[in-house]
């Protein structure tokens, strides 16, 4: 008997579900058929490979389904080495199994590989005369699309599912759940002292407790009072391992610590290759964001919630696929939402300034509820890729230092509290800024942010700002430069499209193209439109005193 703890590199799989087996036997119309090996439903193939190389060592990457019609077999193989060999270099470089195709080299599969395949436990395919290794390999590719689409799909229902829960009036209880559910395990959230504030679902393997929601009694994070009944953490099944132990310290390896901190009960576990790290509120030593182990055949997961909250989801799961950390980190997105939410009373805040609005109350009435702050700036920001969805605004908002988000459509508007931090550019994303304002010229600011980010668009630049640096037309009075712009412009101010052509076009020096970039119209429109303000103003648009008094008049209009 060879040696049985002959192992290969850790496979370089792809990033696509793997097919099983099992799945690839059942195909009628391949009729193939085990015939060595271990039969465990376990086992996976990622790809198919054809060599007929005698050492095909070099050529594996580790999980083929390796094909061979034994061109490369000696007349004597029977009786030497050969085989013993040949099988424990597919196994040495991580090949998942092997098929055999019989004629026309071959009547039959060589007993000895039989035996081989058995000894070192490698499953053996016998592939027969009317099959081919194409036939083979395409039917391996259908699969993993079936398992990917699969996957796909699986994700796709979870992502809803906890963005339905996170909308619910209980939501931190309700997400929890909902991840339990999904990954099949258990998902707990932990306080910034490392408490368990509330937890779903039950730890895999574990023979005690319910499975319904466990709930911390003042713990707050949202876990609110209808929590329910509580459920049993569970140690693993027969594993004589302390997993929820385990999870724990997981969890302490990626909730931030303060300098005086020590960090204890992280031993023994490490955090995830490629996680991303910070420092913790403290200034101590930088943490990562997220954290994997294995305990007891239970895998392990722990994320940190948002920037120095302090608040970490755990999860604890039977796999970990692809689609179950993604769903994971879709749970944690969320969580860090409403955990930041109810920690900072933010939230609450803006809801009460939401409902003076609304009842008449004025715009510098109900500032004082959003931070207290004198002087606003507001964003108005384009992203390059798809249109943007809440999560993706709640993620620049949070990088321009504010959660006052509004999602119109393909741009997303953020008010900022002016001084608090330097705006500066953020990647991916076009961004036209207002001059800072009090709260009763919120309105204002907001026009003046579309027009500087329609510029931004229009000169390809990736943040203007509105009224930099200031000029002669500053010397005048506003109310006497307000009315003078009322006459000036009285003919076209009943049409508001030629009003905005007309300050477009004069923003950016007479361009039709550009003007119509920015605008999201045809060039022939904006000819048109600037056709008709000069009829209408009775003047020569390409007079520069005529078009400085324009811009003067727009400005202050």
């Amino acid at each position: 008997m060879p040696d049985s703890a002959v192992q290969g590199p850790a496979p370089a799989v792809p990033p696509t579900p793997p097919v099983p087996l099992a799945a690839l036997l059942a195909r009628e119309d391949l009729g193939l058929r085990q015939i060595a090996g271990p039969q465990d439903s376990a086992t996976v193939i990622h790809w198919a490979h054809t060599s007929e190389m005698a050492d095909p060592y070099p050529y594996l990457l580790g999980g083929e389904l390796l094909l061979t019609a034994g061109v490369h077999v000696p007349e004597a193989a029977g009786s030497g080495t050969y085989f013993d060999d040949y099988v424990s270099r597919i196994v040495e470089a991580g090949g998942a199994a092997l098929g055999f195709g019989v004629a026309p080299v071959h009547d039959t599969v060589p007993r000895a590989l039989v035996v081989a395949c058995d000894d070192y436990g490698l499953p053996l395919v016998e592939v027969p005369p009317r099959t081919t290794f194409s036939a083979v390999a395409r039917a391996v590719w259908q699969l993993m699309a079936q398992a990917r689409h699969t996957e796909l799909r699986r994700v796709t229902e979870a992502q809803q599912s906890l963005a339905a829960a996170a909308a619910r009036p209980d939501p931190v209880p309700s997400v929890l759940r909902q991840l339990a559910q999904r990954v099949g395990g258990r998902a707990a959230l932990y306080a910034p002292d490392g408490g368990e504030v509330a937890s779903a679902g039950r730890m895999p393997g574990a023979s005690g407790g319910g499975g319904g929601l466990r709930s911390v009694s003042g713990a707050g994070a949202g876990a609110g009072s209808g929590a329910g009944a509580s459920a049993g953490s569970g140690s693993g099944a027969g594993s004589g391992v302390d997993v929820s132990g385990a999870l724990a310290g997981l969890v302490a390896v990626v909730r931030p610590t303060t300098g005086n901190e020590s960090g204890a009960g992280t031993g023994g576990v490490s955090a995830g290759t490629g996680a991303s790290t910070g420092k913790g509120p403290g200034g101590g030593s930088p943490t990562p964001s997220s954290a994997s182990d294995t305990a007891g055949g239970v895998h392990l997961a722990a994320y940190a919630l948002g920037t120095g909250q302090g608040f970490v989801l755990g999860v604890a799961a039977p796999r970990r696929d692809p689609g179950d950390h993604t769903i994971a980190s879709v749970g944690a997105v969320l969580l860090s939402l409403l955990t930041g939410e109810h920690q900072s009373s933010t939230g609450a805040a803006r809801s009460s300034a939401l409902v003076r609005l609304l009842l008449g109350a004025a715009p510098e009435a109900v500032a004082p509820l959003l931070g207290g702050c004198e002087r606003w700036v507001v964003v108005h920001a384009r992203p390059d890729g798809p249109a943007p969805d809440a999560v993706t605004a709640s993620a620049l908002g949070a990088a321009l230092g504010s959660a006052l988000v509004d999602v119109d459509g393909e741009v997303v508007r953020v008010l900022v509290p002016a001084g608090h931090r330097e705006l500066t550019v953020q990647p991916g994303w076009t961004c036209g800024v207002s001059a800072p304002v009090g709260p009763q010229e919120w309105a204002s600011a907001d026009r003046q942010a579309g027009r500087a980010l329609s510029r931004a668009r229009a000169t390809r630049t990736r943040l203007v700002r509105h009224g930099e640096h200031q000029g002669l037309a500053d010397l005048v009075p506003p109310t006497e430069a307000a009315a003078h712009a009322r006459t000036v412009l009285a003919p076209i101010t009943a049409n508001p499209a030629l009003t905005e052509t007309l300050r477009t076009w004069l923003s950016l020096h007479g361009s039709w193209d550009r003007t119509a970039v920015a605008l999201s119209v045809h060039r022939n429109t904006v000819r048109q439109r600037i056709a008709r303000c000069a009829t209408l103003l009775s003047t020569d648009l390409d007079d520069p005193d005529v078009r400085m008094e324009l811009w003067f008049a727009l400005r202050h209009a």
